[in-house]
């Protein structure tokens, strides 16, 4: 592994009669290829810095982060700050052809942004293809100066990223995807802070990462599940966790012993060490929570939970008693439901109740012609694709926020996203013979300052299966969701507004529905799409462009000078 180069520069800004002084952190990622061994594979992956994962970004509520971004891969590269707001810095946010072009081989870009109104986990990733396998890393953002946790003080606080292996490059495995119109290759491991862990063929101690902790004391794990594909389901044994924020909001504490987590979501939980557990070493265990029909990795990574200082440590592995946690069955939705359903905001929210705008999106999977001349591995000789309203969003090739901001969108996208189905159906029953999708660059155009009601419905065309859904530029509330087909009159009855969690990831249940409610406070083009990376590759995405406001702090900025040219 390389050594990781942060240069971390601070500028202190004075602001008087305040506990806190904003900072200006100053980061430097280069974008190159690093060699890296696991389960007995070597391979050549495009890295930040020579680490997998990526640097930690540490910056506090209020800060000014600058990362200058150089590209030393023949790859064309783009950065997203995932849950970063990006309030009038849409330039900033990072996922390719939506705001930005992507940095192509030897060029640089700033991303210069205000972290306001945020503090707790949230990630970055690259946002083009699936390089985000392997380019990603936590962000780490604390209170204010002088302002404590809503709960007892950590002693150490620890980020634990769970991520997929594959043996081959990744970037292959999608356009084999591609190419055949069928399912992809799976990974062969999933890692935790970039390991596989001992329950692996080819794997050993020193492919396992280790937590090594302190009788009587509190830590906090900072959970991110970078994982491209997959939902998982993560436990420590003989542990309970508290968990105490979701998506860098805080929550009402709640315990559990398994935690779900989706891609893309972060999910801060709290455990308490005891010294009656020195004479044990604890697995900490994460394995998928698979809905769909498809294939999937349905192996089980592991890192080791050691107690220091331990005489009788050594190897952990063969001189202490191994303890391995109960995770639920790999498709236990009642889990999955219950443990969800206990999210519920800590401060008093502020949801929505007039609502301006409602829209109903049917979101699965679907299918496209196979090309002449070409055999397809889709559903009767089709091609896999993916949609919402059925339509299966192109990417273009021109920014969609450069095009908006100069006014030059003819040819580049259209506004006519569709507000419902434009064929209803039974979405939860019988699915209908016509699999077919639409294949567009249609966005929603909003004024500023819209009040927005969105249900998001699962469909079984292809098979029902949850889709954890991400917004970029918004923190949305979770008003309500349930299973089979969503009811206008009945449903809304019971959703709750009272305090709703607040995230900026949901996932909509396998065979079911969510709502959700947030105010379009923040020009600009923000990307909506499933992190399931498979389905985002198929065209499970779309865009919301939020108009200007009438005021001069309600109008997006010029661009940088040094935004990427396509």
């Amino acid at each position: 592994m390389g050594v990781q180069l942060i240069f971390i520069l601070f500028s202190l800004i004075i602001v008087p009669d305040l506990a806190w002084a904003s900072i200006t952190r100053h980061y430097k990622f280069d974008i190159q290829l690093q060699n890296v061994t696991r389960l007995c594979h070597t391979k050549s992956m495009v890295t930040v810095n020579g680490k997998f994962p990526g640097p930690k970004i540490v910056a506090r509520e209020g800060d000014n982060v600058v990362i200058k971004v150089t590209n030393h891969v023949s790859n064309n590269i783009s950065l997203h700050w995932h849950g970063i707001r990006q309030l009038l810095t849409g330039w900033a946010d990072g996922p390719a052809y939506v705001t930005q072009c992507p940095i192509q081989t030897g060029q640089s870009y700033v991303y210069n942004f205000t972290i306001v109104g945020q503090r707790g986990t949230l990630w970055w990733h690259a946002h083009i293809s699936w390089l985000r396998s392997t380019v990603h890393g936590a962000i780490v953002i604390l209170p204010k100066l002088g302002v404590p946790y809503p709960f007892k003080k950590p002693y150490k606080e620890v980020p634990i990223i769970f991520a997929e292996w594959f043996n081959v490059d990744s970037e292959a495995v999608e356009r084999q995807a591609l190419q055949s119109g069928g399912g992809p290759n799976v990974s062969d491991a999933y890692t935790i802070n970039g390991f596989p862990g001992p329950l692996y063929n080819c794997s050993s101690a020193k492919d396992t990462y280790k937590l090594k902790v302190k009788p009587g004391k509190t830590y906090m794990l900072r959970l991110i599940n970078a994982a491209l594909n997959d939902e998982l389901f993560f436990s420590i044994a003989n542990h309970t966790v508290k968990v105490v924020e979701a998506d860098a909001v805080y929550v009402k504490p709640f315990d559990t012993d398994v935690v779900l987590i989706t891609p893309g979501q972060t999910t801060n939980v709290l455990f308490e060490t005891h010294s009656s557990h020195s004479n044990a070493t604890f697995l900490m265990e994460a394995r998928p929570y698979a809905t769909g029909l498809g294939t999937f990795d349905n192996t089980t990574t592991a890192a080791i939970l050691e107690y220091h200082p331990n005489p009788n440590s050594g190897n952990s592995l063969t001189r202490l008693p191994l303890l391995r946690p109960k995770l639920p069955a790999l498709n236990d939705t009642a889990f999955a439901t219950s443990f969800v359903s206990k999210f519920r905001s800590l401060n008093k929210p502020q949801v929505p109740t007039n609502i301006d705008k409602r829209f109903f999106f049917t979101i699965g999977l679907g299918t496209n012609p196979c090309p002449k001349n070409q055999t397809c591995q889709g559903p009767n000789g089709t091609m896999f694709a993916a949609s919402i309203n059925n339509v299966s969003f192109t990417l273009p090739t021109t920014a969609l926020l450069q095009a908006h901001f100069f006014g030059k969108s003819a040819g580049v996208y259209t506004p006519d996203f569709p507000t419902n189905p434009v064929h209803p159906f039974n979405y939860t029953g019988t699915p209908p013979n016509n699999t077919m999708v639409s294949n567009d660059t249609k966005v929603v155009v909003l004024p500023f300052n819209t009040t927005v009601e969105l249900v998001m419905q699962d469909t079984s065309i292809l098979g029902a299966e949850s889709h954890p859904l991400h917004l970029h530029g918004f923190n949305f509330y979770v008003v309500g969701q349930g299973f089979g087909n969503y009811d206008p009159s009945k449903d809304p009855l019971r959703f709750n507004l009272v305090d709703p969690v607040e995230r900026n990831t949901v996932g909509v249940p396998s065979g079911g529905w969510v709502a959700i409610r947030f105010l379009t406070d923040n020009p600009g083009v923000w990307f909506m799409h499933c992190h399931l990376e498979v389905h985002t590759t198929w065209g499970l995405k779309m865009a919301w462009v939020v108009q200007d406001g009438k005021l001069p702090n309600q109008k997006l900025p010029p661009p940088p000078s040094d935004l990427p040219q396509c």
